[in-house]
Protein backbone atom coordinates (compact mmCIF):
# COMPACT_ATOMS: atom_id res chain seq x y z
CA UNK A 1 0.00 0.00 0.00
CA UNK A 2 1.38 3.19 -0.66
CA UNK A 3 1.65 5.71 1.89
CA UNK A 4 2.79 9.27 2.03
CA UNK A 5 5.36 10.73 4.56
CA UNK A 6 7.22 14.00 5.61
CA UNK A 7 10.86 13.67 5.88
CA UNK A 8 12.15 15.13 9.24
CA UNK A 9 15.82 15.05 8.82
CA UNK A 10 18.79 12.89 7.11
CA UNK A 11 20.76 10.26 9.48
CA UNK A 12 23.86 9.92 9.58
CA UNK A 13 23.98 7.72 6.23
CA UNK A 14 22.63 10.25 4.15
CA UNK A 15 18.87 8.38 3.85
CA UNK A 16 15.55 11.04 4.81
CA UNK A 17 14.04 9.50 8.17
CA UNK A 18 10.57 10.23 8.30
CA UNK A 19 8.25 9.59 11.51
CA UNK A 20 8.55 6.13 12.63
CA UNK A 21 11.15 6.21 11.95
CA UNK A 22 11.17 5.38 8.44
CA UNK A 23 14.01 5.61 6.00
CA UNK A 24 13.72 6.97 2.61
CA UNK A 25 16.75 6.92 0.37
CA UNK A 26 17.85 10.03 -1.65
CA UNK A 27 15.12 12.58 0.23
CA UNK A 28 15.40 15.69 1.91
CA UNK A 29 14.03 17.06 4.78
CA UNK A 30 10.57 19.19 4.28
CA UNK A 31 9.91 16.85 1.67
CA UNK A 32 6.52 14.79 1.20
CA UNK A 33 7.11 11.71 -0.39
CA UNK A 34 5.03 8.51 -0.96
CA UNK A 35 6.15 4.74 -1.63
CA UNK A 36 5.68 1.05 -0.44
CA UNK A 37 6.83 0.50 2.93
CA UNK A 38 8.93 -2.50 3.82
CA UNK A 39 9.71 -3.34 7.25
CA UNK A 40 11.42 0.29 8.26
CA UNK A 41 12.73 1.39 4.55
CA UNK A 42 10.29 2.99 2.06
CA UNK A 43 10.80 1.64 -1.65
CA UNK A 44 9.43 2.67 -5.08
CA UNK A 45 9.37 6.88 -3.26
CA UNK A 46 7.64 9.07 -5.56
CA UNK A 47 9.09 12.87 -4.30
CA UNK A 48 5.57 14.81 -4.20
CA UNK A 49 6.54 17.79 -2.38
CA UNK A 50 10.09 18.42 -3.43
CA UNK A 51 12.72 20.33 -1.72
CA UNK A 52 14.18 23.82 -2.37
CA UNK A 53 16.84 21.82 -1.60
CA UNK A 54 16.73 19.28 -4.22
CA UNK A 55 19.04 19.43 -7.56
CA UNK A 56 19.28 17.28 -10.62
CA UNK A 57 22.19 14.77 -10.20
CA UNK A 58 25.01 15.63 -12.19
CA UNK A 59 25.81 12.18 -12.76
CA UNK A 60 23.95 10.22 -15.27
CA UNK A 61 24.60 7.05 -12.99
CA UNK A 62 23.34 8.24 -10.00
CA UNK A 63 19.86 6.29 -10.15
CA UNK A 64 21.42 3.15 -10.04
CA UNK A 65 24.87 3.83 -8.65
CA UNK A 66 25.55 3.53 -5.07
CA UNK A 67 29.06 5.14 -4.90
CA UNK A 68 26.85 8.37 -3.85
CA UNK A 69 24.15 8.90 -1.45
CA UNK A 70 23.64 13.15 -1.93
CA UNK A 71 23.86 14.04 -5.34
CA UNK A 72 20.37 14.87 -5.38
CA UNK A 73 20.78 18.11 -2.77
CA UNK A 74 22.43 21.19 -3.19
CA UNK A 75 26.03 21.56 -2.69
CA UNK A 76 25.69 24.14 0.11
CA UNK A 77 23.27 22.23 1.55
CA UNK A 78 25.43 18.69 1.88
CA UNK A 79 27.96 21.29 3.42
CA UNK A 80 26.08 22.49 5.95
CA UNK A 81 24.63 18.69 6.97
CA UNK A 82 28.20 17.43 7.19
CA UNK A 83 29.35 20.54 9.64
CA UNK A 84 26.03 20.14 11.40
CA UNK A 85 26.60 15.92 12.10
CA UNK A 86 29.98 16.74 13.25
CA UNK A 87 28.04 19.75 15.71
CA UNK A 88 25.68 16.91 16.62
CA UNK A 89 28.29 14.28 17.31
CA UNK A 90 29.71 16.84 19.84
CA UNK A 91 26.50 17.92 21.37
CA UNK A 92 25.99 14.57 22.54
CA UNK A 93 28.88 14.37 24.50
CA UNK A 94 28.34 17.85 25.78
CA UNK A 95 31.04 19.79 23.47
CA UNK A 96 30.81 22.52 21.10
CA UNK A 97 33.83 24.04 18.97
CA UNK A 98 34.23 26.70 16.77
CA UNK A 99 33.56 25.41 13.50
CA UNK A 100 35.54 26.48 10.06
CA UNK A 101 34.16 26.64 7.34
CA UNK A 102 34.42 23.28 5.11
CA UNK A 103 36.76 22.30 2.62
CA UNK A 104 35.06 19.94 -0.09
CA UNK A 105 36.96 18.29 -2.81
CA UNK A 106 36.13 18.82 -6.23
CA UNK A 107 34.51 17.16 -9.17
CA UNK A 108 36.71 14.40 -10.87
CA UNK A 109 39.33 14.10 -8.06
CA UNK A 110 39.58 10.77 -6.18
CA UNK A 111 42.57 9.40 -6.63
CA UNK A 112 41.91 5.63 -5.83
CA UNK A 113 39.19 3.68 -6.16
CA UNK A 114 37.72 -0.16 -5.71
CA UNK A 115 36.15 -1.69 -8.91
CA UNK A 116 33.66 -4.47 -8.59
CA UNK A 117 34.03 -6.94 -11.54
CA UNK A 118 32.02 -9.96 -12.53
CA UNK A 119 32.80 -11.94 -15.29
CA UNK A 120 29.85 -12.64 -17.55
CA UNK A 121 28.70 -14.72 -20.75
CA UNK A 122 29.98 -11.63 -22.53
CA UNK A 123 32.63 -10.96 -21.15
CA UNK A 124 32.70 -8.59 -17.19
CA UNK A 125 31.22 -5.59 -15.90
CA UNK A 126 33.41 -3.47 -14.09
CA UNK A 127 31.94 -0.72 -11.96
CA UNK A 128 30.39 0.37 -8.18
CA UNK A 129 27.59 -1.51 -6.17
CA UNK A 130 24.55 -0.35 -6.73
CA UNK A 131 22.77 0.89 -3.39
CA UNK A 132 22.81 -1.97 -0.85
CA UNK A 133 22.82 -4.70 -3.76
CA UNK A 134 25.04 -7.07 -5.84
CA UNK A 135 24.27 -5.06 -8.85
CA UNK A 136 27.55 -3.59 -10.47
CA UNK A 137 26.96 -0.24 -12.69
CA UNK A 138 29.24 0.73 -15.00
CA UNK A 139 30.50 4.27 -14.33
CA UNK A 140 32.20 5.26 -17.57
CA UNK A 141 31.26 8.95 -16.64
CA UNK A 142 31.40 9.08 -12.77
CA UNK A 143 31.98 12.65 -11.39
CA UNK A 144 33.80 11.37 -8.52
CA UNK A 145 37.01 9.63 -10.09
CA UNK A 146 40.14 11.52 -11.47
CA UNK A 147 39.50 10.64 -15.44
CA UNK A 148 42.91 9.05 -15.38
CA UNK A 149 41.02 6.74 -13.15
CA UNK A 150 38.05 6.66 -15.03
CA UNK A 151 39.83 5.35 -18.04
CA UNK A 152 41.71 2.76 -16.23
CA UNK A 153 38.67 1.00 -15.36
CA UNK A 154 38.57 -1.44 -18.13
CA UNK A 155 41.57 -2.41 -16.91
CA UNK A 156 40.12 -3.99 -14.19
CA UNK A 157 37.54 -6.32 -16.35
CA UNK A 158 41.07 -7.33 -18.71
CA UNK A 159 42.01 -8.49 -15.02
CA UNK A 160 38.81 -10.61 -14.19
CA UNK A 161 39.02 -12.11 -17.45
CA UNK A 162 42.50 -13.62 -16.80
CA UNK A 163 41.93 -14.46 -13.00
CA UNK A 164 38.43 -13.78 -12.53
CA UNK A 165 35.60 -16.53 -11.34
CA UNK A 166 32.05 -16.54 -12.50
CA UNK A 167 31.10 -17.23 -9.45
CA UNK A 168 32.70 -14.67 -6.95
CA UNK A 169 33.17 -10.96 -7.87
CA UNK A 170 36.65 -9.55 -7.68
CA UNK A 171 37.67 -6.34 -5.96
CA UNK A 172 40.15 -4.33 -8.12
CA UNK A 173 41.87 -1.06 -6.21
CA UNK A 174 42.92 1.14 -8.58
CA UNK A 175 45.71 3.93 -7.97
CA UNK A 176 47.23 7.11 -9.48
CA UNK A 177 50.79 7.49 -8.62
CA UNK A 178 53.82 9.10 -10.30
CA UNK A 179 55.42 5.47 -12.11
CA UNK A 180 51.93 4.94 -13.40
CA UNK A 181 48.60 2.88 -12.60
CA UNK A 182 48.79 0.81 -9.12
CA UNK A 183 46.61 -1.87 -9.34
CA UNK A 184 45.82 -4.68 -6.20
CA UNK A 185 43.25 -7.58 -6.83
CA UNK A 186 41.64 -9.31 -4.32
CA UNK A 187 39.32 -12.45 -4.25
CA UNK A 188 40.19 -13.60 -7.49
CA UNK A 189 41.79 -17.45 -8.52
CA UNK A 190 44.60 -18.81 -6.68
CA UNK A 191 48.11 -18.27 -7.99
CA UNK A 192 49.70 -20.59 -10.40
CA UNK A 193 52.59 -20.56 -12.99
CA UNK A 194 50.12 -20.20 -15.95
CA UNK A 195 47.87 -17.33 -14.21
CA UNK A 196 51.04 -15.72 -12.63
CA UNK A 197 52.66 -15.61 -16.68
CA UNK A 198 49.58 -14.19 -17.70
CA UNK A 199 49.40 -11.34 -15.03
CA UNK A 200 53.14 -10.53 -15.95
CA UNK A 201 52.32 -10.46 -19.29
CA UNK A 202 48.75 -8.05 -18.68
CA UNK A 203 51.13 -5.78 -16.41
CA UNK A 204 53.24 -4.62 -19.72
CA UNK A 205 50.34 -4.93 -22.18
CA UNK A 206 48.20 -2.16 -19.84
CA UNK A 207 51.51 -0.20 -18.86
CA UNK A 208 51.07 -1.14 -14.72
CA UNK A 209 53.37 0.65 -12.46
CA UNK A 210 52.63 -2.15 -10.12
CA UNK A 211 50.37 -5.43 -10.00
CA UNK A 212 49.48 -7.38 -6.94
CA UNK A 213 47.09 -10.28 -6.36
CA UNK A 214 45.89 -10.85 -3.03
CA UNK A 215 48.96 -8.99 -2.04
CA UNK A 216 51.28 -10.90 -3.77
CA UNK A 217 53.58 -8.28 -6.06
CA UNK A 218 53.41 -9.69 -9.74
CA UNK A 219 55.24 -7.28 -11.40
CA UNK A 220 56.17 -3.97 -11.18
CA UNK A 221 57.79 -1.97 -14.13
CA UNK A 222 58.11 1.65 -12.04
CA UNK A 223 57.87 2.54 -8.99
CA UNK A 224 54.50 3.28 -8.12
CA UNK A 225 55.59 6.75 -6.09
CA UNK A 226 53.28 8.68 -3.93
CA UNK A 227 54.95 11.99 -3.17
CA UNK A 228 54.77 13.07 0.78
CA UNK A 229 56.14 16.69 1.10
CA UNK A 230 59.01 16.34 -0.56
CA UNK A 231 59.30 12.62 0.05
CA UNK A 232 58.84 9.95 -2.42
CA UNK A 233 57.14 7.07 -0.76
CA UNK A 234 56.48 3.19 -2.61
CA UNK A 235 53.36 1.97 -0.49
CA UNK A 236 52.84 -1.48 0.00
CA UNK A 237 49.81 -3.05 -2.06
CA UNK A 238 46.66 -1.48 -0.71
CA UNK A 239 48.00 0.61 1.78
CA UNK A 240 45.82 3.53 3.10
CA UNK A 241 46.24 6.54 1.16
CA UNK A 242 44.10 10.00 1.47
CA UNK A 243 41.38 9.74 -1.21
CA UNK A 244 41.84 13.44 -3.09
CA UNK A 245 45.68 14.89 -2.63
CA UNK A 246 43.42 18.42 -2.61
CA UNK A 247 41.75 16.82 1.20
CA UNK A 248 44.98 15.41 1.86
CA UNK A 249 46.69 19.28 1.54
CA UNK A 250 43.61 20.55 3.72
CA UNK A 251 44.55 17.88 6.44
CA UNK A 252 47.85 18.54 6.48
CA UNK A 253 47.16 22.60 6.47
CA UNK A 254 45.25 22.05 9.53
CA UNK A 255 47.92 20.03 11.26
CA UNK A 256 50.52 22.31 10.44
CA UNK A 257 48.98 24.89 12.36
CA UNK A 258 48.43 23.33 15.06
CA UNK A 259 51.85 21.81 15.62
CA UNK A 260 53.75 24.73 14.44
CA UNK A 261 56.54 25.21 16.68
CA UNK A 262 56.89 21.78 18.19
CA UNK A 263 60.47 20.71 17.54
CA UNK A 264 59.74 17.02 18.53
CA UNK A 265 56.12 15.50 17.18
CA UNK A 266 54.38 12.09 17.30
CA UNK A 267 52.56 10.91 14.80
CA UNK A 268 50.57 8.47 15.99
CA UNK A 269 48.47 6.14 13.08
CA UNK A 270 51.10 7.20 10.72
CA UNK A 271 50.45 5.25 7.47
CA UNK A 272 53.36 5.52 5.09
CA UNK A 273 54.05 9.10 6.31
CA UNK A 274 51.17 11.43 5.06
CA UNK A 275 51.62 14.15 7.69
CA UNK A 276 54.94 13.06 9.34
CA UNK A 277 57.14 13.39 6.07
CA UNK A 278 56.07 17.16 5.63
CA UNK A 279 56.12 17.90 9.40
CA UNK A 280 59.77 16.80 9.34
CA UNK A 281 60.94 19.92 7.38
CA UNK A 282 60.82 22.01 10.93
CA UNK A 283 60.77 19.02 13.63
CA UNK A 284 61.92 15.68 14.60
CA UNK A 285 59.13 13.02 14.35
CA UNK A 286 58.72 9.89 15.89
CA UNK A 287 55.65 7.59 13.50
CA UNK A 288 54.15 5.17 14.88
CA UNK A 289 51.59 2.84 12.82
CA UNK A 290 50.87 -1.41 13.25
CA UNK A 291 51.57 -2.24 9.84
CA UNK A 292 55.10 -2.62 9.63
CA UNK A 293 55.48 -2.41 5.98
CA UNK A 294 53.84 0.79 5.67
CA UNK A 295 56.42 1.91 8.24
CA UNK A 296 59.35 0.27 6.15
CA UNK A 297 58.21 2.40 3.34
CA UNK A 298 57.78 5.68 5.13
CA UNK A 299 61.54 5.29 6.60
CA UNK A 300 62.70 4.18 2.96
CA UNK A 301 61.60 7.32 1.65
CA UNK A 302 63.01 9.86 4.34
CA UNK A 303 66.72 7.91 3.96
CA UNK A 304 66.40 8.56 -0.09
CA UNK A 305 65.59 12.56 0.93
CA UNK A 306 67.09 15.48 1.49
CA UNK A 307 67.41 18.52 4.04
CA UNK A 308 64.84 17.37 6.56
CA UNK A 309 64.78 16.69 10.56
CA UNK A 310 65.09 13.25 11.81
CA UNK A 311 62.23 10.67 11.06
CA UNK A 312 62.47 7.78 13.74
CA UNK A 313 59.67 5.10 12.99
CA UNK A 314 58.02 2.10 14.77
CA UNK A 315 55.58 -0.55 14.20
CA UNK A 316 53.75 -1.05 17.46
CA UNK A 317 49.92 -1.83 17.36
CA UNK A 318 48.46 1.19 19.46
CA UNK A 319 44.76 -0.44 20.63
CA UNK A 320 46.64 -3.40 22.33
CA UNK A 321 49.90 -0.98 23.18
CA UNK A 322 49.16 2.57 23.14
CA UNK A 323 52.65 5.13 23.97
CA UNK A 324 52.10 5.48 27.72
CA UNK A 325 52.90 8.62 29.41
CA UNK A 326 56.69 8.63 30.22
CA UNK A 327 57.12 7.95 26.05
CA UNK A 328 54.88 10.95 25.72
CA UNK A 329 56.15 13.03 27.57
CA UNK A 330 59.36 13.26 25.08
CA UNK A 331 57.58 15.12 22.39
CA UNK A 332 56.14 19.04 22.18
CA UNK A 333 52.81 18.17 20.17
CA UNK A 334 51.12 14.55 18.93
CA UNK A 335 49.38 14.41 15.44
CA UNK A 336 46.72 11.11 15.25
CA UNK A 337 44.60 10.04 12.21
CA UNK A 338 43.19 6.46 13.70
CA UNK A 339 40.48 4.29 11.53
CA UNK A 340 37.03 5.09 12.22
CA UNK A 341 37.40 3.10 16.09
CA UNK A 342 38.91 6.01 16.80
CA UNK A 343 41.64 5.92 19.96
CA UNK A 344 40.65 5.91 22.82
CA UNK A 345 42.69 3.99 24.51
CA UNK A 346 45.84 6.16 23.08
CA UNK A 347 44.22 8.94 24.22
CA UNK A 348 43.68 8.27 27.15
CA UNK A 349 47.41 8.25 27.63
CA UNK A 350 47.59 10.91 25.64
CA UNK A 351 45.20 12.92 28.41
CA UNK A 352 47.51 12.07 31.15
CA UNK A 353 50.72 12.72 29.17
CA UNK A 354 49.62 16.63 29.10
CA UNK A 355 51.37 17.62 25.66
CA UNK A 356 50.83 21.13 25.38
CA UNK A 357 49.31 20.52 21.79
CA UNK A 358 47.29 17.82 19.94
CA UNK A 359 46.16 17.44 16.07
CA UNK A 360 42.75 14.89 15.72
CA UNK A 361 42.28 13.79 12.44
CA UNK A 362 39.13 11.50 12.16
CA UNK A 363 36.79 10.11 9.63
CA UNK A 364 34.02 9.32 12.02
CA UNK A 365 32.57 12.38 14.03
CA UNK A 366 31.06 9.97 16.42
CA UNK A 367 34.43 8.63 17.87
CA UNK A 368 35.94 11.57 17.64
CA UNK A 369 33.48 13.27 20.15
CA UNK A 370 34.25 10.57 22.36
CA UNK A 371 37.46 11.15 22.51
CA UNK A 372 37.47 14.56 22.53
CA UNK A 373 35.56 14.13 25.55
CA UNK A 374 38.49 12.01 27.34
CA UNK A 375 40.81 15.28 26.32
CA UNK A 376 38.50 17.98 27.49
CA UNK A 377 37.55 15.86 30.76
CA UNK A 378 41.43 16.15 31.37
CA UNK A 379 42.01 19.75 30.87
CA UNK A 380 42.18 20.62 27.38
CA UNK A 381 40.31 22.69 25.26
CA UNK A 382 39.02 21.68 21.80
CA UNK A 383 39.98 25.29 19.83
CA UNK A 384 38.18 24.26 16.60
CA UNK A 385 37.19 21.67 13.90
CA UNK A 386 37.46 21.81 10.58
CA UNK A 387 35.57 19.32 8.14
CA UNK A 388 37.15 18.26 4.93
CA UNK A 389 35.07 16.69 2.93
CA UNK A 390 37.11 14.23 0.36
CA UNK A 391 33.79 11.75 -0.34
CA UNK A 392 31.80 14.22 -2.15
CA UNK A 393 28.24 13.69 -2.61
CA UNK A 394 28.61 10.61 0.19
CA UNK A 395 27.81 10.81 3.90
CA UNK A 396 31.33 10.25 4.57
CA UNK A 397 32.73 12.87 6.60
CA UNK A 398 36.16 13.44 7.62
CA UNK A 399 37.94 16.38 9.87
CA UNK A 400 40.53 18.23 11.92
CA UNK A 401 40.68 19.34 14.78
CA UNK A 402 42.87 21.64 17.63
CA UNK A 403 43.39 20.36 21.03
CA UNK A 404 45.48 22.69 23.39
CA UNK A 405 45.99 22.19 27.26
CA UNK A 406 45.34 24.33 29.68
CA UNK A 407 47.74 24.47 32.24
CA UNK A 408 45.59 25.51 35.10
CA UNK A 409 43.49 22.36 34.87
Amino acid sequence: MTQQHTIIRLGHQGDGIADGPIYAPRTLPGEVVSGTLSGQMLTDIRVETPSDQRVKAPCRHYKACGGCQLQHAADEFVADWKVEVVRNALAAQGLDAPMRPIHTSPEYSRRRATIAVRRTKKGTLAGFHGRASDTITEIPDCHLLHPSLTRAIPVAGALALLGGSRKGVLAVTLTLSEGGLDVAVKGGKPLDGPLEMALAHATEHHGLARLSWDDEVIAMRAPPVQHFGPVGVVPPPGAFLQATKDGEQALLQAITEVTQGAKRIVDLFAGCGTFSLPLARSAEVHAVEGEAEMIKAMDQGWRRAQGLKQVTTEARDLYRRPLMPDELKKFDAAVLDPPRAGAEAQVAELAQARRPAIAYVSCNPVTFARDAKILVNAGYTLEWVQVVDQFRWSSHTELAARFTLNPKL
